[in-house]
Parts: C-alpha cells; structure tokens; sequence
C-alpha cells in the first residue's frame, strides 16, 4: 500500500474509534449529587425551547426534583431571530416545570460550548458553587466534559434521557458534527 492510501486509512480508522468513543460517551454515576446542573443551551423558536433544548432542560427539571442538584444554571445567548435568549427561555420552561425562581440562574451572552461552561464557571465562583452536573445530549456530552476538565469545572455528566436525537438519521450528522468540534477543541482549546 503507497503512502496516501495509508495515511487514509490510518485517518479513518482514527475517525472511527473518535465517532464511536464519543457515541458511548462519558461515565455516569445515576447517584451523583452535585451544587448545580450546568445545562448547556440549544435553539429557541419564538419564545419556547426547540424540542431539543426542552429535554434538555426536562431532565435537568428531573434532577432538581429527585434532590441530586440543588439547582439549575442556564446558559445560552439570544439569536437575533429570537426573542428571547436561550437562558431566558429556559427559565421560564423551568419555572412551569415547579423549579422555584431561586434555584435557578441565567447566563446570557454565551453562543457556543465552550462560552457556555466558561460563563457558568465564573458565575460559580460569584456564587461561591463548588460542583456541577453537566446537561445536555448524549452525543454532546464528550466534548462538553472535555471542555469542563479542561477549566477545572469540578462536574460529572449527566446525559438527557429524551434526547431528539434517536434515529441514526439524526444521530449521525450530530456524530460527525462532535467529532470534528472534538478534534477542533483538541487542536485550538475552544
């Protein structure tokens, strides 16, 4: 075999054990109890949670309910089709779901992964929180826990149980997006 065709299967290889150690995802512990959940932001439609971002938060709900937080920090910006932020509609999604007003905090100005956990982790320290449960989809939360080891987050995964993303139709393209943002975050720290 010539040296391309080496170096392209040496690359798929690579690709694959990366796709399917990102599809097994992170340890969990069902029992960790932690300060706060960390849910990481997904899209708004109008004023209401995407479908994704609301199991996200669905689940986070779930935790706070069951004691194992004892509360929840919402991260996400506002997108100019939007009208409210990720945060702020999550907030009010929590508050329908029975979390009291003061057991929840925002954070607003974050639009990618890393922003988010960056925001929640200087609003910890404000706030004098010492660990979190990080949220979000089970594909995503690879890379998010990579990112919080990378800050000194103290934090376990916490991976939403309804995630949208079931079907290998919908997983896939998520798989491929997480494993080039993994590498990306590997290569350049964001």
């Amino acid at each position: 075999m010539k040296w391309p065709g080496l170096l392209a299967l040496v690359l798929a290889l690579w690709l694959s054990a990366i796709a399917s150690w990102i599809a097994a995802g992170p340890a969990e512990n069902p029992e960790a109890q932690a300060d706060i959940a960390i849910v990481l932001g997904a899209a708004v439609e109008g004023r209401e949670p995407s479908p994704v971002f609301a199991a996200r938060l669905d689940h986070a709900i779930g935790l706070y309910r069951a004691g194992r937080v004892g509360g929840l920090l919402l991260t996400g910006a506002r997108s100019p089709e939007d009208e409210l932020s990720e945060a702020l509609a999550g907030r009010f999604h929590a508050l329908k779901g029975g979390v009291p007003a003061d057991a929840i905090l925002i954070e607003e100005q974050s639009r990618t992964t890393f922003q988010n956990l960056v925001n929640a982790q200087g609003i910890m320290k404000g706030e004098g929180i010492s660990t979190a449960l990080v949220v979000s989809d089970p594909l995503h939360l690879r890379r998010a826990m990579a990112m919080a080891h990378a800050l000194e987050i103290d934090a376990a995964a916490s991976a939403a149980s309804g995630s949208r993303y079931r079907s290998w139709k919908t997983r896939l393209p998520f798989l491929m997006r997480e494993t080039y943002f993994l590498h990306h975050f590997w290569l350049f720290g964001a």
